[in-house]
């Protein structure tokens, strides 16, 4: 037999291997249990010895005789310390992923962080970057977009998966780009995931799903759907989720800062009381995404959460940031009306320029913000409920304007669906 060993940055090309001997003590239940005869001396050892506790090992092993695969058990992870817990993260280099992952470091799991050799926005930070940016995590490039390249980079890991906790999202929020990602990459995920063992799946959605109008919201939601199922469905009743609908982030909030700043009007659609939303910063999202991993009371279950606070409206939001850089409130009232105009006419393009369509879309995210709610969806009213929308966290949206006014929006780089 011979068990695979690999560094702690892991390649989407074959890793070498490394023999170390091992023992079979026993078999039950068809589970066949193995222990080390002498340590492995490889630059595998410190993810070996971080990841395979104390000489027992659950991996895959090759038999010499027939080389199948004999997949070996683990216990019920919620029973374990969170130094043995191995937790899949992946969109492990977007905005709030990134946070997730070095969270879950702190907190003493096992981080096991999926990237892509060029992350970040358009592909920008290269693997060095990457690494430095999740320090304290085991670190694997690969391609979630590719299920066999994914399957085929946590075989060489050796170790099994307890958690996988999904971050994944469209950076554009474009048709095809959202059932690609937001769906199929984060399919992708749970298959291979519960391929490596995985008991939990912790999913970072988002609130907006709840009135589904948009593509990448579909995409959330057919994921959701299947989630839900593939835990109903488990014949031993083993396999759990927790699904995290957080509102508004700080980041999407702050693309007018710099604006008003300079003395410019803040810009609201109709009397900037279309919508409001209970923000919440990368940091608390982050802790509470964590607290999914071992949490009982959050298990199968759905989790709509805010920040701290009352809900504000775009002309609150706009008051406390002139007042914070000492100004008269000047506004920019748009006509919600204009941006009916403008889906309507790049739908009418879209029909003899299919390749228009993704503008169209941005059009209709851009709506929709402007006039929904990221609160919770009142099931019996059919409105949107700031009472009803959970709070979590301490930081407040203010701090978070009070710091970008400070420090600007480093690190908080809008993506590709900023309005303003």
């Amino acid at each position: 037999m011979a068990l695979s060993f690999s560094s702690t940055v892991f390649n989407l090309h074959p890793c070498k291997s490394y023999r170390a001997p091992i023992v079979p003590t026993h078999l039950n239940n068809g589970t066949l249990q193995v222990h080390y005869l002498t340590s492995p001396s490889t630059p595998a050892q410190s993810l070996s010895r971080k990841l395979l506790k104390r000489g027992t090992i659950t991996a895959s092993i090759a038999t010499d005789d027939n080389n199948q695969q004999v997949q070996v058990s683990t216990s019920t992870f919620r029973t374990k310390n969170p130094r043995e817990i191995n937790v899949l993260v992946v969109g492990s280099t977007g905005y709030i992923g990134k946070f997730v992952a070095k969270e879950l470091v702190n907190r003493g799991f096992n981080v096991i962080a999926v990237a892509r050799e060029k992350s970040g926005i358009r592909g920008q930070k290269s693997k060095d970057q990457t690494l430095e940016e999740l320090q304290g995590a085991s670190v694997c490039f690969s391609s979630v977009t590719e299920l066999e390249t994914l399957e085929k980079s946590l075989d060489e890991l050796g170790v099994p998966i307890d958690v996988v906790v999904s971050c994944l999202a469209s950076r554009s929020g474009g048709v095809k780009d959202s059932w690609r990602i937001d769906y199929e990459a984060t399919k992708n995920s749970l298959l291979a995931g519960k391929k490596k063992g995985a008991k939990h799946f912790v999913l970072l959605s988002a609130i907006c799903v709840q009135k589904p109008l948009l593509e990448f919201q579909r995409a959330k939601l057919k994921f959701e759907e299947e989630l839900m199922q593939e835990a109903e469905s488990d014949d031993n009743g083993g396999f759990s989720y927790s699904i995290v609908r957080p509102t508004a982030f700080f980041k999407s909030l702050a693309g007018q800062v710099e604006l008003v700043k300079q003395g410019k009007p803040y810009v609201m659609f109709g009397d900037g009381k279309l919508c409001a939303c209970k923000p919440i910063s990368e940091q608390d999202l982050a802790s509470f995404m964590a607290d999914c991993v071992l949490d009982e009371d959050k298990m199968n279950r759905v989790l709509p959460i805010g920040g701290p606070g009352k809900a504000l409206t775009p002309l609150e939001q706009g008051e406390m940031l002139h007042k914070l850089v000492g100004k008269e409130p000047k506004f920019l009232k748009v006509p919600i009306g204009i941006m009916d105009f403008a889906i309507s006419v790049l739908d009418s393009l879209v029909k003899i320029f299919p390749g228009m369509e993704d503008a169209a879309e941005f059009g209709k995210i851009g709506r929709y913000y402007a006039a929904e709610s990221m609160l919770v969806l009142d099931a019996e009213s059919g409105e949107y409920s700031a009472e009803k929308t959970p709070s979590y966290g301490k930081d407040t949206l203010e701090e978070f304007f009070e710091r970008v006014l400070k420090e600007g929006m480093a690190g908080q780089e809008l993506g590709e669906q900023s309005i303003f």
